[in-house]
């Protein structure tokens, strides 16, 4: 009996992390989260959106967001995430890869977040065209544990999924 042919269904991991600064907004999921303290960093320094972006670049082959978005280059100087999202969308499909989901956890003592998830999961899906049901965002803390804990940074991970096709 002859293998049947399975469509290719790749899968990537992603995470991110970045200190919190005073003098900056905090974005997250392309939201603006009321708070003291902001992520630094050369784009708005989501921490989230550049964990979905590497998941999904590293699902498909296609390196990370530091070769398609370098933080030296100047016309990335503090731009939205959701932008290089959105360009990170259209170089799979222009390679051939459609978007399964995407599932993310972000890790913050502070602020709370559970308010903005829902926010965050329709900022995420619109840039890459995704129904909602095919974007997960979860938040937790790390029980005061690390650099997360003591409140000097956010981290962010994230997994998707594509599967090849038009």
């Amino acid at each position: 009996m002859a293998t049947p042919t399975l469509p290719e269904f790749r899968v990537g991991i992603g995470f991110d992390s970045h200190p919190l600064t005073a003098g900056r907004t905090l974005v997250l999921g392309g939201v603006t989260i009321p708070y003291h303290l902001g992520l630094a960093g050369h784009s708005d320094g989501d921490a989230l959106i550049h964990a979905i972006m590497d998941a999904l670049l590293g699902a498909a082959g296609l390196g990370d967001k530091g070769i398609h978005f370098p933080s030296d280059d100047p016309q990335y100087k503090d731009i939205s995430s959701l932008v290089l999202l959105a360009e990170v969308a259209g170089l799979l499909a222009s390679n051939r890869w459609r978007i399964v989901n995407v599932d993310a956890t972000i890790l913050a003592q502070k602020p709370r977040l559970g308010t903005f998830i829902a926010s965050m999961r329709e900022q995420s899906g619109a840039a890459l065209s995704l129904p909602l049901e095919r974007v997960s965002i979860k938040a937790t803390t790390t029980d005061y544990m690390g650099f997360v804990g003591r409140e000097e940074g956010i981290a962010a991970c994230a997994v998707a999924s594509l599967m090849a096709g038009p």
